[in-house]
């Protein structure tokens, strides 16, 4: 008797255009190839642009699956093998299946398969192993040619046009160049990114897709090596690539080196207070919080020591007197001569030098190709990878700290710094602030008033 529950399956890996012409003509040769025998398809399932390869989750393959085993279906019909399987796990995992309904298997272009038998079983586990050699081969050579094509600073890859360039991914769209360099002119000079993507989304500067722009997708941007005019592979800078650069390439590492930097434990990116992560309970060195408080139906800002943030809950102070105070003494500080000669000695780029961030992203990129193309084995990579990671680590604080310096002339834009405090932004305050200030410890108060207590105020600086 004639299969009447055939399963036709359709797959292809990659479908750039996105037309589904790939398995549209798989279905009609599998629709052909079960008229002439007068099997009855009873549905057709496609995975468009999934390869079977990666271990990316196939829905519709997981649905024939289903179906097979619960005897929805009692035959199954693909263009060719390989469009089922790519992988010997999934393969053994069909097998078991096919193996307990006793369905049949058949392909238009390889002929059927009874995984039933022995012989049927080793048949279809030699094309197994066939196709995944092809599909390791490709990947390999794939890899190979994005790999020749980012050391010649070649533009690889198709899809959605970058964000400043136009669809050619050369040619520079001055409007969004022009939003590029001014958003990082605001992370040298002590920015937030959530800052800059308020100011996007009110003056509806639009990303490429028209998606809302995030933190995360600025920080992407703005870290990228294709503004720089640099030609990236697996996240690594490698070399100058083919098309135009919009941002100098030495603001480019520092933006980098600032974005990229780890956080202080404990700090927040959204902020309405100058010192938060600067101040200590000086009962039990706990970081302080900020917790405004409510007297007399008025709203005072405070700095507290909480209990369900590690501290002791005993200390807390007024948030505008501590940063009246401090900010006093920054200010008393920074208001020198010396400051004047060292906000002049970087108030223009730094003539370009061997970046020693990019360097080792390039190392790690060299190493990771080594690994995957069989040349070390995996503790080798692991061991070299994580003694790379740390000194990656070690020297984006390196260049962050020397880019917040800076960034910190760049904030105050040649004006003293008494003059352009109060035109500053609250970030730009805190760059400056972190330049000189380590930690300020709050004792615990001795009086019952609310008063503001500067005795209880220790600054200490840095050196």
């Amino acid at each position: 008797m004639n299969p009447s529950r055939v399963a036709v399956y359709a797959r292809i890996s990659r479908d750039a255009a996105g037309t589904g012409l790939g398995v549209a003509r798989q279905e009609a040769d599998a629709r052909a190839w079960c008229d002439t025998r007068g099997w009855t398809v009873a549905e057709v399932l496609v995975d468009n642009d999934v390869s079977a390869y990666k271990t990316k989750t196939r829905p519709q393959y997981r649905r024939l699956l289903t179906g097979v085993a619960d005897g929805t279906y009692d035959a199954v019909v693909a263009w060719h093998p390989d469009r089922l399987h790519r992988r010997p796990v999934e393969l053994e995992e069909f097998i078991d299946v096919v193996e307990k309904t006793g369905i049949t298997v058949a392909t238009v272009t390889a002929g059927d398969f009874d995984l039933t038998t022995p012989d049927g079983r080793l048949t279809a586990r030699i094309i197994g192993s066939v196709a995944r050699k092809e599909s390791e081969d490709k990947s390999r050579r794939i890899r190979r040619k994005h790999l020749e094509l980012a050391e010649n600073g070649k533009v690889s890859g198709g899809g959605r046009r970058p964000f400043g360039y136009e669809s050619d991914r050369k040619t520079v769209r001055p409007a969004e160049a022009k939003e590029i360099r001014q958003a990082i002119d605001r992370v040298l000079a002590g920015e937030s990114l959530r800052s800059i993507v308020r100011d996007w989304t009110e003056r509806d500067v639009q990303t490429v897709t028209g998606a809302q722009w995030s933190p995360t997708t600025v920080r992407r941007l703005l870290s990228s090596g294709r503004i720089a005019g640099q030609r990236t592979h697996h996240g690594a800078i490698v070399g100058p690539g083919e098309w135009p650069a919009i941002i100098d390439p030495v603001d480019a590492a520092r933006a980098r080196a600032i974005l990229s930097a780890k956080r202080v434990p404990g700090e927040v990116t959204v902020r309405s207070y100058l010192l938060t992560g600067f101040l200590f309970c000086g009962r039990c060195n706990a970081r302080m919080t900020t917790q405004p408080a409510i007297r007399k139906g008025h709203k005072y800002r405070r700095y507290v020591c909480q209990v369900d943030r590690g501290g002791c809950g005993r200390c807390g102070i007024s948030a505008d007197g501590v940063e009246a105070l401090v900010v006093a003494d920054v200010l008393d500080v920074l208001d020198t001569p010396a400051l004047a000669a060292a906000q002049a000695d970087h108030a223009e780029p730094a003539a370009p030098e061997d970046d020693p961030v990019a360097d080792l992203e390039a190392r790690s990129a060299e190493l990771a190709e080594m690994f995957a193309a069989g040349e070390i084995g995996r503790v080798e990579w692991t061991t070299a990878r994580d003694a790379l990671h740390r000194r990656l680590d070690e020297a984006r604080q390196t260049v962050a700290a020397e880019a917040r310096t800076h960034g910190a002339a760049v904030a105050l834009g040649g004006k003293g710094i008494r003059e352009a405090w109060a035109d500053l932004t609250l970030d730009q305050q805190r760059l400056i602030v972190g330049q000189v200030v380590d930690r300020v410890v709050v004792a615990p108060t001795t009086r019952s008033n609310n008063r503001f207590d500067p005795s209880r105020i220790t600054t200490s600086w840095k050196a």
